[in-house]
């Protein structure tokens, strides 16, 4: 259980590794909680700083000490419902008024999941927030596949951006190694009217349903073009880059209740991070 009374007495910032080395796991995951908390709807440049200046140490104290470092058994641990905390995921924040309460990471035991969040424009607006709940608000899906595959990897710190503040510079040594095989197939919208939230039941049902229609599809690539049918020509391209992006994703840290995810959607960019805690 995350304690986070106990590390808001500690003063974590500008702690050596070594002093990071020995603080008590539940006190780094709650300090980590502590620090993004309300930091969620901030700019992605500004959580990119946040991240250099004060969580790459604590995320590489953790990666140091994670509890399920095989990939084949992160499978069973990462079924169920996550609440997206603070990401740095871009995609997330493509459209205004995201509702950061409702943004939810769905793993099913079928090899599928879902990224799913819900926009309102206007709902922390004191003057719009009442008048936003009776309002149109657009439900966005991401469904993907995943499985456990094999690859090359390197012996150092799991995460090179990690690795590059702390590894001493020894010749990382290649190995087998087991890795998350994701793929985007399917891209679902919904405009929905009046107060009713997207909550936990509203998402694993519209989760459901997705997954049924999926597998009733010939193809992925027939599945996602049939999705993308009415949008603007903006948000119709960014579709297509999810479509046929191969997104990796890596748990840096994982256990019953707290991940910690490093993920890429396109080679040439940056890692994204991602902190989730489970709902159900």
């Amino acid at each position: 259980m995350v304690n986070q009374e106990t590390a808001a007495s500690f003063d974590f910032n500008m702690l050596s590794p070594e002093i990071l080395a020995k603080t008590n796991t539940d006190d780094l995951k709650a300090r980590v909680l502590n620090l993004v908390a309300d930091r969620d709807e901030d700019s992605i440049a500004k959580k990119v700083k946040f991240l250099n200046e004060r969580l790459l140490p604590l995320f590489h104290a953790l990666e140091q000490r994670n509890p399920t470092p095989d990939v084949a058994q992160q499978v069973p641990l990462v079924q169920g419902v996550w609440l997206c905390l603070w990401s740095t995921i871009p995609f997330q924040d493509i459209l205004p008024g995201r509702v950061h309460e409702q943004s939810y990471q769905i793993f099913a035991d079928n090899g599928l999941y879902a990224n799913m969040a819900r926009y309102r424009p206007g709902h922390k607006n004191p003057l719009l927030s009442w008048a936003s709940r009776w309002l149109l608000s657009y439900d966005l899906m991401i469904l993907q596949t995943y499985a456990v595959s094999d690859k090359l990897r390197n012996e150092s710190s799991a995460d090179p951006q990690i690795s590059a503040h702390f590894d001493s510079g020894k010749k990382a040594q290649e190995k087998k190694a087991q890795q998350w095989d994701i793929e985007n197939v399917g891209i679902k919208q919904v405009l929905r009217f009046g107060p009713a939230p997207l909550n936990v039941p509203a998402a694993a049902a519209w989760f459901q349903k997705a997954v049924e229609e999926y597998k009733e599809s010939p193809s992925a690539q027939q599945f996602l073009s049939a999705q993308t049918k009415g949008v603007s020509r903006s948000m119709e391209k960014q579709y297509k880059r999810v479509s046929q992006a191969r997104p990796t994703l890596e748990h840096l840290y994982i256990d019953r209740d707290f991940r910690l995810v490093k993920s890429v959607r396109e080679k040439n960019q940056r890692p994204s991070y991602t902190i989730a805690t489970r709902l159900l």
